[in-house]
């Protein structure tokens, strides 16, 4: 690892980070709850749970829903997720951010809400599995903001914590940072507000990839 740089790990949140998937997901969500009988959530509400697992997903957003209603939900949501896929994109400027990072000798990782099977998905599709050097996903740890998923990437690829940032679009993101001992980075064009984001206390707030960019690069970190 580059001693000379402030990082030598940087892992992002894919959904609402990465992927414009946040708008796919609220309208899974609702679509899904309207398929069980239950109401939808709000926009808001549903944007709040995106970054988490299934169970705290459901638990936040149904809390008096059976729990043997839960597969039924997490079918339905893949189904109206799954039948929108082909119009979800990378945000502009994802994929060169990604390779000027690795040029500079940063290792990248994606720590993420999605299911393993979802995450891979997603990297075949756009084809950035060899952008990132580990991942780790819902269901192999604890829900974000747990922060077992940064611990396990930094014990595998042997990185301390203050040599880490994680980025992501939701709190759970940064509050996981913060329990992991890692800074974090917030970017606003995702699911949380803006406001939200400040308040879980980051060490910068991007509006745009262009802005995260330019904070690297400002930054001296390449």
């Amino acid at each position: 690892m580059n001693s000379s740089k402030p990082f030598d790990l940087v892992v992002f949140d894919w959904d609402g980070t990465i992927m414009d998937s946040a708008a796919a997901i609220v309208l899974a969500i609702q679509s899904a709850s309207l398929d069980v009988g239950i109401p939808p959530p709000t926009e808001e509400k549903a944007r709040h749970v995106i970054g988490l697992g299934l169970l705290e997903a459901l638990q936040y957003l149904a809390p008096d829903m059976p729990t043997s209603w839960y597969p039924k939900m997490a079918e339905r949501y893949r189904y109206h997720y799954f039948s929108g896929n082909h119009d979800i994109a990378l945000f502009a400027g994802v994929e060169d951010l990604l390779g000027e990072l690795r040029a500079a000798g940063f290792a990248l990782a994606v720590a993420t809400g999605k299911t393993r099977i979802g995450l891979e998905r997603a990297l075949d599709h756009f084809a950035l599995h060899d952008y990132f050097t580990a991942t780790r996903t819902s269901g192999e740890c604890p829900s974000k903001p747990h922060p077992a998923m940064l611990l396990e990437l930094m014990a595998e690829l042997s990185v301390a914590p203050d040599r880490v940032v994680m980025i992501g679009d939701t709190t759970h993101d940064l509050h996981m940072a913060t329990s992991a001992g890692c800074a974090g980075i917030g970017v606003t064009y995702g699911a949380h507000p803006k406001s939200a984001l400040i308040a879980a206390n980051p060490i910068f707030c991007a509006d745009s990839v262009r802005e995260l960019a330019d904070w690297f690069r400002g930054a001296g970190l390449y």
